[in-house]
């Protein structure tokens, strides 16, 4: 049974039981409204280590002046029990006053030049966001291992760069992609689709299979693919998209050939939606 822990004082105080019996704990950080795909870093997990705890806060910090802090959904009593079904045995879900008693932190972490590119150039400071209350939460549970999900690719690359720059003492889990049936990548923000907008979102991923299908060619001719699958549905509005070296996360050029890393984002009626697909180009 999955037990609810609200402050830093007591999730500390189980992961160091857990310790002193040599069990390895493993963190999977969310701002809930859970679904399959965070499930699926739950099993990840349980996978890799034998307690599992499942941090649950929507992180102002992330959050623009515009976007949707305070429509986030929130439903802690259903997490809970989806993590109780999935094996978790902690649920850490810290009020905001407990990880941010001062409302922000004047200390941050700075994410670098790849944090203001993609999404951090449309969303300026997030990852700085992100990074900080990340790091915040590997500190106070001091895992061996850290779950994340590949959907929030330039996040899952950022985190690795922290962890990397900064000696943090952590694994890190990357856990693939969880897809509707209809192929949209699996998010919190999926909800707010209505049906018409829902199949118009059908649009992102056709557009990363329209660049995989043409990635034995060359980076112009598969991003034109992919913007084409967009361009054919009005509603969905393109917001970036660019072909990327995994290894570094800078874009490549024409004449590159290997593994890269495609990612779209583009906005359906009032949802943003990202997603992204390893190719092998030529």
């Amino acid at each position: 049974m999955t037990t609810t822990v609200p402050t830093i004082a007591e999730v500390r105080a189980a992961v160091a039981a857990a310790r002193a019996v040599g069990r390895r704990v493993a963190l999977v950080p969310t701002m809930g409204a859970l679904h399959e795909g965070h499930l699926a870093l739950v099993a990840r997990a349980r996978e890799v280590a034998d307690v599992v705890v499942v941090s649950l806060f929507v992180n102002p910090l992330q959050f623009g002046p515009k976007e949707d802090f305070a429509r986030y959904p929130r439903d802690l009593d259903t997490d809970a029990a989806l993590l109780d079904s999935a094996g978790a045995d902690l649920l850490f879900a810290p009020a905001p006053t407990e990880l941010l008693p001062d409302g922000r932190t004047q200390v941050r972490v700075v994410a670098g030049p790849i944090g203001n590119t993609l999404e951090g150039r449309i969303r300026p400071g997030h990852f700085d966001g992100v990074l900080t209350i990340v790091l915040k939460l590997l500190h106070v549970v001091a895992p061996d291992v850290v779950v994340f999900g590949q959907k929030d690719a330039q996040q899952v690359f950022l985190v690795q760069r922290m962890v990397r720059d900064l000696d943090v003492p952590v694994a890190i889990e990357v856990v693939d992609t969880v897809r509707e049936q209809d192929g949209l990548a699996m998010s919190s923000r999926n909800r707010y689709l209505g049906v018409e907008e829902r199949r118009l979102a059908r649009a992102v991923p056709a557009a990363l299979e329209a660049a995989e299908s043409s990635a034995d060619r060359d980076v112009d001719t598969m991003i034109t693919a992919a913007q084409s699958a967009l361009a054919g549905e009005d509603g969905a509005a393109l917001e970036y998209l660019a072909v990327v070296d995994p290894a570094t996360f800078a874009p490549v050029d024409d004449g590159y050939r290997g593994r890269a890393l495609v990612l779209v984002a583009a906005r359906v009626g009032g949802t943003r939606l990202i997603d992204n697909r390893f190719v092998h180009l030529g």
